[in-house]
């Protein structure tokens, strides 16, 4: 049973700050996932203002066919303007371990997006990676990373 890694990095024009600001509400997750997955979040904000290790997140996505997935996931580590890691707890993989890193570059930030997952169902599961999951992933981060790049620009040296 494969555990799959996906990762992305993107260098844009704003402060470690502000890349923290955004990145680390989880509202804006809606802003930067395409829009025929129907991403709802569906915690409630008073307990979404500041992100905090052992914080719980729920939403609804629908990868397939239009089918409402349950989601949860903690955020498990918070080293505030440096990283914050989210694991999912309820959902549609055996295993999600998503890393966000942030440093300061000249001109911007540097965001790294380090995702180890593992899909369900064994040789099936491995067999949907190959065929579609990966694929789905990739479409997403570059969906992320192109609505970035509207929302505040590009870095020159980028």
């Amino acid at each position: 049973m494969a555990v799959y890694t996906l990762q992305r990095t993107q260098q844009l024009p704003i402060t470690l700050d502000q890349a923290w600001e955004f990145f680390s509400a989880p509202h804006n997750l809606k802003t930067i996932t395409p829009p025929h997955l129907g991403f709802v979040v569906h915690s409630d904000p008073a307990f979404l203002q500041e992100m905090y290790a052992g914080q719980i997140i729920t939403y609804t996505v629908r990868p397939l066919l239009g089918i409402p997935l349950f989601w949860m996931t903690e955020i498990t580590h918070v080293e505030k303007g440096r990283f914050f890691v989210d694991e999912q707890r309820v959902g549609p993989y055996a295993i999600w371990h998503h890393q966000h890193h942030f440093k300061s570059i000249p001109g911007g930030v540097e965001m790294v997006d380090l995702v180890h997952y593992k899909v369900p169902l064994g040789w099936m599961g491995n067999l949907a990676n190959f065929l579609f999951v990966r694929r789905m992933l990739n479409q997403i981060f570059d969906f992320r990373y192109h609505t970035l790049q509207q929302l505040f620009g590009t870095l020159a040296s980028a």
